[in-house]
């Protein structure tokens, strides 16, 4: 039973293997060498000492801690309404159907929808307010990210709220509070592992967005994603794309050490 239990495990090993383990490894090695090939450090040093570096991580978090912060202060209630519907399981699947159409789709379909004679400045002009700049802004690239990330804020959050016993919640209201209260004091509290799992999964990928960046933002947008496409793909300093690869990576565990679940004291 243990043999066939191990040779099960062989897929799934090999998997995390090629796919998580070996790119890392190989972006460490290629992090220590310059583009002639040399072994160096110049590449952490550059990154550490440069401002345009360290401006464009500024960058990365800030625009993932909008784009975090702005889904889920659409998704939670959302979630939350979502669990007291009674085809509830249909409406969520709808709200994740989106996550099936490729990204560079969709963001070609924001491009006809903010361009100049998109729908939003056709209505705008209907209306007689006129055309306005919308794609190539910030605005724009921040709503069209929170966009795409929003299923995968509300999903956890959803499955949280769910899951908690409604004995608990009609306890609450035995006990004399407020549906304010109850919601304070027993929801919140209790869904708070589906927000910490949504904001892994929305601010981690929000980091090094650069799709987006290019179709939506225009190049006015600059964050480390930018960076390493650009390293990877135009200039062909691996070497330097790596490192803020490495960078982003390490960014991340800070990120997932924060967002853990906390146990309780006492």
């Amino acid at each position: 039973m243990t043999k066939k239990y191990h040779l099960t495990a062989v897929p799934y090993a090999l998997w995390l293997f090629l796919f998580v383990i070996a790119p890392i490894v190989l972006l460490v090695y290629k992090s220590f060498f310059d583009p002639a090939g040399h072994l160096t450090l110049s590449n952490y040093s550059t990154y550490l000492t440069s401002w345009t570096y360290l401006r464009m991580s500024v960058n990365s978090i800030v625009y993932a801690a909008i784009i975090t912060l702005a889904t889920l202060l659409i998704s939670y209630p959302a979630a939350y309404f979502l669990t007291k519907l009674k085809h509830k399981q249909l409406w969520l699947m709808l709200i994740i159907l989106p996550t099936w159409i490729n990204l560079l789709l969709k963001a070609y379909a924001f491009i006809g929808i903010f361009g100049h004679s998109g729908a939003v400045n056709g209505f705008l002009t209907f209306i007689g307010l006129g055309s306005r700049q919308f794609l190539f802004t910030d605005f724009a690239f921040i709503f069209v990210a929170a966009y795409i990330e929003l299923p995968f804020m509300i999903l956890p959050i959803f499955n949280a709220i769910d899951d908690i016993d409604d004995n608990l919640i009609q306890a609450g209201y035995d006990l004399g509070t407020s549906r304010f209260q109850n919601f304070w004091q027993i929801v919140l509290p209790l869904s708070m592992n589906g927000v910490r799992a949504g904001v892994q999964a929305v601010f981690i990928p929000s980091l090094s967005l650069f799709m987006l960046t290019r179709l939506i933002g225009g190049n006015r947008v600059i964050t480390l994603g930018t960076a390493i496409e650009e390293h990877f793909l135009v200039t062909q300093n691996w070497g330097m794309g790596a490192t803020i690869g490495m960078v982003l990576i390490m960014t991340m565990f800070v990120v997932m050490f924060l967002t853990r679940e906390r146990e309780a004291k006492g």
